[in-house]
């Protein structure tokens, strides 16, 4: 008895630490860019070549009501993301948060907002802010100004709209910054102003209880910025090291990193729009990227790219916080940093490498597919997977050697970031959500 009693409690105790384990290696994916918010997945086993006409490597897709940019979001056995649709017997758009299972089945659809406004027909819409997640709640921001706070069974917790409570917005393609949530709090970086005038933009850092959407704080984002560069449509970041965490927010002709207990300024970085040769339509569209220490801001319009220390303190802009910076800018994707180098993927669909502490060439501009750029980079298992516009992925090596290891076509246009969780990567097309995996 004491013999069989004993193998039994180990096969239990090994099968225990089987599932804990395998829990441990599994990878939610809470916002746009990550659990880490820097486009890096720990996850190891995705397949680099899928879709086609075999729809190989496709473990199932979901038609979705309407096309949208926003990223989805993992936790668990949830999945969420955001579309506009136009419902039976409602002749205007509705902006949804939506919330699927692992097997692609909907569970529930909510109404944040409604009123969609398509930015250049299709560059964008009201539902191109990505959905936040704690792994309790979910928060969903619309271009509206309209922003949720559901737990994962659809219940409305709270509402509210952003420019009732802070004023209209006041931007040519429609507002996109996705809200970041950390501890207790949600923060917003909210960056607009008046195109045509000439005058300095409205700018403020917004931190909001996260269980009841009462305002913790709201600050001012001080700058020159004038005509459309005041306009952002980056999102806001958290840089974290394991030493210090702090929110980067990217617009208004500077990058600005803030303490989160009251939204102060640590250090910025400016001559991003240099004043001697002003681009009044320098509006900034990337949204920054840290790894190894460093914080890497991109511009647009073949604007610099700067580095700066993650340690830095006060005006850095050609000053030691400064590392390094380039004439070559992303544009649109936000770079991506990992083990010392940082990837610049451009809009046209070139990338090119550097060291991201000194910023010395790896390797020069390579071509992928020339197409429209507009997801982010994702980092997994020595891969580095792009997303052209057209729907065709290229997936290369990461390192210091450039090399192309599969072109994938999805044959559906795509502008959300490629997200991977537990095995699976999702990737939300304009018609469907696509489920990847061996």
């Amino acid at each position: 008895m004491t013999s069989r009693f004993s193998r039994l409690t180990w096969l239990w105790c090994g099968a225990l630490l089987l599932i804990t384990s395998q829990n441990l290696q599994a990878e939610n994916w809470p916002t746009w860019r990550g659990p880490t918010q820097n486009g890096i997945s720990t996850e190891k086993g995705l397949p680099v070549k899928f879709g086609g006409e075999n729809n190989e490597n496709v473990a199932w897709k979901i038609a979705l009501p309407g096309p949208a940019g926003a990223t989805p979001v993992v936790w668990g056995d949830r999945i969420f993301l955001t579309s506009p649709a136009t419902e039976e017997n409602s002749e205007t758009p509705q902006l949804l948060l939506m919330c699927f299972d692992r097997s692609g089945k909907e569970l529930w659809r909510q109404a944040v907002g409604s009123g969609n406004q398509n930015a250049r027909d299709d560059e964008g819409n009201s539902a191109s802010p990505s959905p936040v997640t704690d792994g309790e709640h979910v928060w969903s921001f619309m271009g509206t100004g309209d922003l949720g706070c559901y737990d994962f069974s659809g219940k409305q917790i709270w509402k509210f709209n952003v420019q009732d409570r802070y004023g209209k917005f006041d931007i040519q393609f429609g507002m996109t910054s996705t809200p970041v949530v950390d501890g207790d709090y949600l923060y917003l970086a909210i960056l607009h102003g008046s195109m045509s005038t000439g005058e300095t933009g409205y700018a403020k850092i917004i931190r909001l209880d996260k269980r009841t959407g009462k305002e913790s704080y709201a600050v001012d984002r001080p700058s020159e910025a004038t005509y459309e560069n005041t306009h952002s449509y980056a999102s806001p970041i958290l840089y974290q090291d394991g030493k210090q965490k702090y929110l980067i927010v990217h617009g208004g002709d500077y990058t600005t990193a803030h303490r989160l207990e009251d939204g102060s300024e640590i250090w910025r970085v400016g001559d991003m729009n240099p004043v001697d040769n002003y681009n009044r339509y320098l509006r900034f569209v990337a949204s920054p990227s840290y790894g190894d220490g460093v914080v890497v801001c991109p511009t647009a319009k073949n604007g610099p790219v700067i580095c700066v220390d993650g340690n830095a303190q006060g005006n850095v802009t050609h000053q030691p916080g400064e590392l390094w910076r380039t004439d070559k800018t992303t544009d649109v994707p936000s770079p991506l940093i990992h083990d010392g180098l940082a990837y610049i993927c451009r809009q046209d669909g070139n990338v090119f490498c550097v060291e991201a502490r000194s910023g010395v060439e790896v390797y020069p501009l390579q071509k992928t597919h020339r197409q429209r750029h507009r997801a982010s980079p994702l980092y997994v298992d020595g891969h580095i997977y792009l997303a052209a516009r057209d729907g065709r992925i290229t997936v290369f090596k990461a390192g210091r050697n450039f090399e192309i290891v599969a072109e994938n076509d999805l044959g559906e246009e795509i502008s959300a970031s490629p997200i991977v969780s537990e095995g699976t990567m999702y990737l939300r097309t304009f018609n469907h959500l696509w489920a990847i995996k061996k």
